[in-house]
């Protein structure tokens, strides 16, 4: 599936489709450039999920827990991270093993441990306020 988002007043909307769309499927993988937006989609996501926690980008902790009513979600961002190695020394196959939602972003350095029902979002900045976003 295809989305081109204009402005974020457009993306609770398309946010929720893809929520319906993914089904069980709990891991979401999302990738884009610096900027493309992936940290607001997930505080989105997070919040439709019933999320009060301020969420923020786990760029330095690289793991962020958040609570919500049935548990918890995990934030991922891997950015930091060299190899396949380093997240498994991380302790990466806990969060996916988890049934709980997990996003990642910067998912490419853990590709060869994808779960297969892995949901891929890949966000494209087409100008300043519009995204294409591809769900996968």
């Amino acid at each position: 599936m295809e989305w081109i988002v204009k402005s974020e007043i457009e993306l609770p909307a398309v946010l929720k489709e893809m929520l319906e769309t993914a089904g069980n499927r709990k891991k979401w993988m999302f990738t884009g450039d610096l900027g493309a937006g992936k940290t607001t989609m997930i505080k989105q996501i997070c919040k439709i999920l019933g999320c009060n926690d301020d969420i923020t980008s786990p760029t330095f902790s690289i793991v962020n827990e958040y609570e919500v009513e049935k548990g918890v979600i995990f934030h991922l961002d891997l950015y930091r991270l060299k190899d396949l190695e380093e997240a498994l020394n991380m302790g990466i196959e806990e969060y996916l093993d988890q049934d709980v939602y997990c996003f990642i972003e910067w998912p490419a350095v853990i590709k060869p441990i994808w779960p297969l029902d892995a949901v891929q979002i890949s966000v494209q900045i087409l100008d300043d306020s519009t995204r294409k976003i591809l769900f996968l």
